[in-house]
């Protein structure tokens, strides 16, 4: 009989926009592999806690490549060498470009070296004894990304959608129609009891945003846009 997975999910606000980082791992894993996905500003906290617990960092994997989802990169890089930064590559050019991550429009121009690899669509990575999907999920940025976990019902959806809104479809690079499908075709297909792991704020289900989500309650917002 397969075992059921178990997956672990910790999660550090870092920076001044309170940027979710999650540490994911696989509960039942011996070697004690996990991931870093969107070190934020001031990872120190999220570094501490993957040395305290004896973890392996696997990747640092980003949802999107604004600022505030990248600017610990380097840090992370600093402090477990050779682990590889994977985000889509619509967003490969943003890391080293303030325009682009928005970093120039704060003031704080933050430059991130460059990706080791991509993250495309329909990809399947493999943590532990765990599998998780690339769903492609623009918007609120062109490379936005989601991963999912179905065996455990987790998803890391970055800043597509909130407990109770979305992300930001007002920036240079974002797009609201695209932001619609995101919602309505990739992240409201999954199962009612998927937990959903947002970029900032508390964690929600899909069952909940789908019945009170408001940006969730009429199908036609963004073609006013």
């Amino acid at each position: 009989m397969p075992r059921m997975t178990r997956v672990e999910i910790a999660a550090t606000p870092l920076g001044p926009f309170e940027t979710n980082c999650y540490v994911l791992r696989d509960a039942d894993d011996p070697a004690r592999h996990c991931w870093i996905v969107d070190p934020g500003a001031g990872p120190g906290p999220v570094i501490d806690a993957v040395r305290r617990a004896g973890l392996v960092p696997q990747a640092v994997l980003l949802t999107h490549a604004h600022a505030d989802h990248v600017a610990g990169v380097e840090e992370v890089r600093a402090a477990f060498p050779g682990v590889p930064v994977l985000l889509h590559r619509a967003e490969h050019a943003f890391l080293g470009d303030p325009q682009l991550n928005l970093s120039a429009f704060v003031g704080l121009p933050v430059s991130v070296g460059a990706a080791d690899g991509a993250l495309e669509p329909g990809m399947v990575l493999v943590l532990g004894g765990t599998r998780w999907r690339v769903l492609h999920t623009p918007g609120h940025s062109p490379g936005s990304i989601t991963l999912v976990c179905d065996a455990a019902g987790e998803a890391i959806v970055g800043d597509t959608l909130f407990a109770g809104s979305i992300g930001r479809v007002d920036f240079p690079t974002s797009d609201p129609a695209a932001m619609h499908r995101s919602l309505h075709e990739e992240l409201m297909a999954l199962p009612d009891a998927v937990r959903v792991h947002p970029g900032h704020g508390p964690s929600t289900t899909v069952g909940r945003e789908r019945a009170s989500n408001p940006w969730l309650q009429d199908d036609g917002w963004a073609d006013a846009d």
